[in-house]
């Protein structure tokens, strides 16, 4: 089978640059902004948009690929590279004046990031937007924004009785829009932070689409393949630093699973995919023995990353999977 050859480069990135440095950028504190211009120069920003704007215009299971090989080398590294693909493509998609940021977004002049983890949360609306003249105000809290500080404009998503308020907003504070870093056990180099709104000012030029929420939410549920190339990257550097093992070919199985579920089934991969990331990073922990939890050991790196994946783009029904994997019930 021929290779793309963007799969090609990002797997050669990933072994050369971003796993050699994967533990210096784990106790960084901060992603370093040379690995991301890395990402740029490959054209790796461009991956989410199509080509009318100056994208590669690639095939979702091609982009998968990119995600995972990418995701072995660094998962920090990728995970905020990975945050531009919906604002990229919220403002290639979009009808309106949002839609001049997706050619600089597309070479990755301009960076982007993503606030909408919230709308799955249960419970009423954390984020709400209300009309303002021709624009909007956002008021709220949007919990998990990675990146914060490496972005440019923020993908958000406000509520506003059943609908969806999407809006492309300056990735920087302001009187009405503070930032609380979060500190996390894995990846925290991600920078994430909390992002909190008071009545902020959203114009009309801002704003990408208002969608019905029970719309966005069946497409979401198709969307979850995504998040799975990540704990696919993860098992899968695992299992080469294992060496030979059964769970290579539960490895396969399992992506043969993501690939071929329906929305209704793509919970159940996803939570058995988690399941087999924490697994792999366990045989690997165990087969390296004391040295494995020295800070100075990829091991270590990989097995909390791998918790993070059990909590990372989780639903409901992807948590009471991992839950019954991991406790057999």
């Amino acid at each position: 089978m021929t290779v793309h050859p963007i799969l090609e480069e990002a797997r050669r990135i990933a072994d050369e640059v971003l796993f050699r440095r994967a533990l210096e950028t784990d106790a960084a504190g901060t992603v370093p902004l040379d690995l991301l211009d890395v990402l740029k120069d490959a054209g790796m920003y461009g991956i989410f948009s199509p080509e009318d704007v100056g994208g590669s215009g690639l095939d979702m299971p091609t982009r998968y690929l990119v995600q995972e090989a990418l995701a072995g080398g660094c998962l920090t590294t990728e995970f905020v590279w990975q945050q531009h693909a919906g604002a990229a493509g919220a403002a290639a998609a979009s009808d309106g004046p949002a839609s001049r940021w997706a050619r600089p977004m597309a070479a990755g002049d301009i960076r982007g990031g993503v606030a909408f983890a919230h709308l799955v949360r249960p419970g009423e609306p954390i984020l709400t937007a209300e009309p303002d003249g021709e624009g909007w105000r956002f008021t709220g809290v949007a919990p998990f924004v990675t990146g914060w500080g490496h972005i440019d404009l923020v993908l958000t998503a406000a509520r506003h009785e059943g609908q969806i308020v999407w809006a492309l907003l300056d990735g920087v504070t302001a009187p009405t829009c503070t930032a609380d870093r979060l500190q996390l056990a894995a990846i925290d180099s991600t920078d994430t932070y909390a992002i909190h709104y008071e009545g902020h000012p959203v114009s009309a030029e801002q704003v990408t689409s208002v969608v019905d929420f029970d719309e966005w939410f069946r497409l979401y549920q198709m969307g979850l393949r995504s998040n799975g190339s990540l704990a696919l990257g993860v098992a899968s550097r695992c299992l080469r630093m294992l060496g030979p093992s059964p769970l290579d070919q539960e490895l396969l199985v399992t992506r043969r699973r993501l690939d071929t579920s329906s929305a209704e089934s793509m919970p159940t991969a996803r939570g058995q995919m988690g399941a087999l990331c924490l697994r792999a990073a366990g045989a690997l922990v165990a087969a390296t023995g004391g040295a494995a939890i020295f800070t100075s050991h990829q091991a270590q790196r990989l097995m909390r990353e791998a918790m993070f994946l059990l909590v990372q783009g989780q639903t409901p029904e992807i948590k009471a999977v991992h839950v019954e994997k991991l406790t057999g019930r």
